[in-house]
């Protein structure tokens, strides 16, 4: 048992790591969640720091949700159900993280991770059409809600552990909460696409 939580809290102090907000300070001398939309994550980044920035921020906060899930297969000799949970808290570490006062991203970039630990033939699939759509769209954010959403459907068909299709519905239903102003700009018509880069400051 104390293995399982010890699994998770360190899943949890992975996912706090803000590697936007490190590069931002790092690059920029900026606070990320201070600029553009104010999000912690790859795609705020793309808008404020450019390119290169972004994809170093999207690999770092996938793999921490992949690392967060080898160490608890480690820590508990591959309880399936602890293995898919590490997963989950390496995301609510990254939306609301410890190290920088419970504000953090939306969790897209390390649910990548997570899929990958969970199925890569389903992550494959799911981030393949997910492209589809944002190269149609240009909308970020509903290429991430694409993802969140079949990927589940993904996991059930291939016959995946009844652990990760929760846990993975669990990571939609995240997805959908940290989305809700997207969701709410989507429909007023006031999402911005991709590629459009912002100089806008928070207050």
């Amino acid at each position: 048992m104390m293995n399982w939580l010890a699994s998770l809290v360190i899943s949890y102090l992975l996912g706090s790591i803000s590697f936007s907000y490190l590069l931002g300070k790092k690059l920029a001398g900026i606070d990320i969640r201070t600029q553009g939309s104010g999000n912690a994550g790859a795609t705020n980044t793309l808008r404020v720091l450019g390119t290169g920035p972004a994809i170093v921020v999207l690999i770092l906060d996938a793999v921490k949700g992949l690392a967060a899930m080898g160490a608890a297969h480690w820590l508990t000799d591959g309880n399936p159900v602890v293995y898919a949970f590490a997963g989950i808290f390496a995301i609510i570490g990254h939306n609301w993280p410890l190290f920088f006062g419970f504000r953090g991203g939306k969790g897209i970039a390390t649910a990548l991770g997570v899929s990958i630990g969970l199925s890569p033939t389903s992550f494959l699939l799911s981030a393949l059409i997910t492209v589809v759509v944002i190269y149609v769209t240009r909308y970020v954010s509903v290429g991430s809600l694409v993802y969140v959403t079949i990927f589940p459907l993904f996991l059930y068909l291939f016959g995946s552990e009844l652990a990760y299709v929760w846990v993975s519905l669990l990571v939609t239903f995240f997805a959908y909460i940290r989305h809700y102003s997207n969701i709410v700009n989507l429909l007023e018509g006031k999402e911005r696409k991709l590629g459009e880069r912002s100089s806008r400051k928070l207050n």
